[in-house]
């Protein structure tokens, strides 16, 4: 749910969002596509997390081997030409974004911790106690962004829309839901083998 909603942004052809671009950039430059070259980031990113000691689950890992796959593969089954029209590329933006939000209420209810870019962000706000987690949110997705755009990946108005629009959509769905991720309890690899031992 969540890969096809990444999908339907990459397919509106009007810019992506930060780490997107970072894929695709990496991807033009090397033979990777952009499925391996996210999941090859995810898992130098979960290295990151290792590093900066957060809590690594199921969820994590999962995150980090399979979505940036699952995108390439909707990318590649995809039948239709590239999207050149701006109103329809910000219909299909809108629509991704709120795939995304279902995708995430789906797999943060398992509790089973966060994928291994907001884990990255957990960790840097932990170690800049005095810097708002928002700033350093936008200090990040800054560096991703300008890493993506110098090796040549894909900015636009998705771009800006993807900053400012995509926290909006997946408030409002999970209004709609009424899910409150921060409610959640999430257990990291070893306490989940630990239960599922118990059983």
């Amino acid at each position: 749910m969540f890969a096809f909603g990444v999908h339907l942004t990459i397919f509106a052809n009007i810019g992506l969002a930060p780490w997107d671009c970072l894929g695709m950039g990496i991807a033009a430059h090397t033979p990777l596509n952009y499925g391996l070259s996210m999941t090859l980031m995810a898992l130098v990113i979960l290295g990151v997390d290792l590093l900066l000691r957060e809590r690594i689950g199921f969820g994590t890992i999962i995150d980090a081997l399979l979505t940036g796959n699952f995108v390439q593969l909707f990318n590649d089954l995809n039948p239709f030409p590239l999207n050149g029209s701006l109103p329809a590329g910000i219909a299909l933006m809108l629509t991704g974004f709120a795939f995304m939000a279902v995708g995430m209420w789906i797999y943060m209810g398992a509790g089973q911790c966060c994928g291994p870019r907001d884990a990255l962000l957990v960790g840097l706000g932990k170690r800049l106690p005095r810097v708002p987690i928002g700033l350093v949110e936008v200090l990040l997705w800054a560096v991703v962004l300008l890493a993506g755009w110098a090796l040549g990946g894909p900015v636009g108005i998705g771009t800006i829309l993807s900053t400012l629009g995509a926290g909006l959509v997946m408030q409002l769905v999970y209004n709609l839901l009424r899910f409150e991720p921060r409610d959640i309890v999430h257990r990291d690899v070893v306490e989940t083998l630990r239960s599922l031992a118990k059983r």
